[in-house]
């Protein structure tokens, strides 16, 4: 608007001055290159808007998805903690020889024993820990770790014949790989 009024004013000063008047066709002409300045700075504003609404839009959606991680994946170093007690507690049951389990002093030790062994499973699978399938699977490197190679004759090469600790996933992430022993070709 400062532009036109300039315009405006070199006109009448010309004019009063006694300059050639500035003929109507040049007057459009400044004002349609004005116009157009314009319009091309408002198309600029309206991208460089559009471009901030889309970075906005983006950065809203990796805090939702980092949030949304956090109240998933919250308890993963609580679980790994945990899973030293699950060891452990089925170390316990796994050492206790048959003929304590039928000893009637030993009877309800056993039986608490695997009732505990119990719920913390239960309780592993309510917060989305699960137990990797370890024994008879071909070796995934995303959720096995090779410990040793065992010459098998009875399995390929590649197949887990021995699990040494149980590994687990939390949800779709790995929480600990199992450890493993892994068949070789026979000698």
């Amino acid at each position: 608007m400062n532009e036109e009024n300039n315009v405006d004013e070199t006109l009448r000063k010309e004019t009063a001055e006694g300059a050639p008047e500035v003929q109507e066709h040049d007057v459009a002409m400044t004002l349609d290159g004005e116009l157009v300045r314009l319009e091309r700075d408002l198309a600029e504003a309206k991208q460089a808007v559009l471009y901030a609404q889309a970075e906005t839009q983006n950065v809203r959606r990796r805090l939702e998805k980092d949030a949304q991680d956090a109240r998933a994946y919250a308890a993963t170093g609580f679980a790994r903690d945990v899973l030293s007690v699950a060891d452990n507690l089925q170390r316990a049951l796994d050492s206790i020889a048959p003929e304590l389990r039928a000893d009637d002093k030993f009877k309800g030790l056993v039986t608490g024993l695997e009732a505990t062994g119990r719920e913390l499973t239960s309780v592993f699978e309510r917060n989305g820990i699960t137990r990797i399938a370890a024994l008879g699977e071909t070796l995934d490197p995303n959720r096995h770790q090779a410990m040793v190679e065992i010459p098998s004759a009875d399995a390929a090469p590649g197949t887990i014949v021995q699990e040494m600790q149980a590994g687990y996933m939390i949800k779709d992430r790995l929480l600990r790989p199992a450890l493993v022993g892994v068949a070789k070709k026979g000698d």
